[in-house]
């Protein structure tokens, strides 16, 4: 890994309003290290999985669709049939490549940034519906869940992927 400090230990981000910065910094640490972690991980073992445990596959599809969810009802949207399609097909094998998985997540990392960005903090406490349910929550609630969920599955990605590693 990375001989750098951790993301939130480099100082403040350009742009992302103060009370936005620890979402910001865990989203990018988790990119950081899943880049890192991914690279030139073998295609045939993205949909491995051990013990019961979730596939680096699933892992990486899921960590760009919960993003991708959890920001749209922090907009104040619901998920439009696309999402709700793609939250289907999560871990399902469907010829995508770990370069192919990455860049669906990046992508999502870069569009949760830029939206950060454009957050105006006065916003954070306001009421979001989440769900068809409509489960209350608000714009923080959802930005700090995006983040902690995030790192929670890069962690478990990471175990993943050392062990399956290791049984080669």
């Amino acid at each position: 890994m990375s001989n750098k400090p951790e993301i939130w230990l480099r100082g403040p981000l350009d742009n992302i309003p103060a009370l936005l910065q620890p979402m910001a910094h865990a989203l990018l640490q988790a990119r950081e290290e899943i880049n890192e972690l991914m690279l030139n991980f073998p295609d045939e073992l993205l949909w491995e999985r051990i013990a019961g445990m979730a596939s680096p596959g699933f892992h990486l599809q899921h960590l760009a669709g919960v993003i991708n969810r959890l920001f749209t009802y922090a907009r104040g949207q619901q998920l439009s049939q696309q999402q709700l399609e793609a939250l289907t097909a999560e871990g399902k094998p469907a010829n995508q490549t770990t370069h192919i998985l990455l860049k669906q997540f990046n992508k999502q990392v870069d569009a949760a940034l830029s939206q950060l960005q454009e957050t105006d903090p006065v916003t954070l406490t306001e009421y979001r519906a989440v769900g068809r349910g409509k489960l209350p929550s608000t714009v923080i609630g959802l930005y700090v869940h995006a983040a902690e969920h995030t790192m929670r599955h890069t962690g478990q990605l990471l175990v993943t992927v050392k062990v399956l590693l290791t049984t080669l």
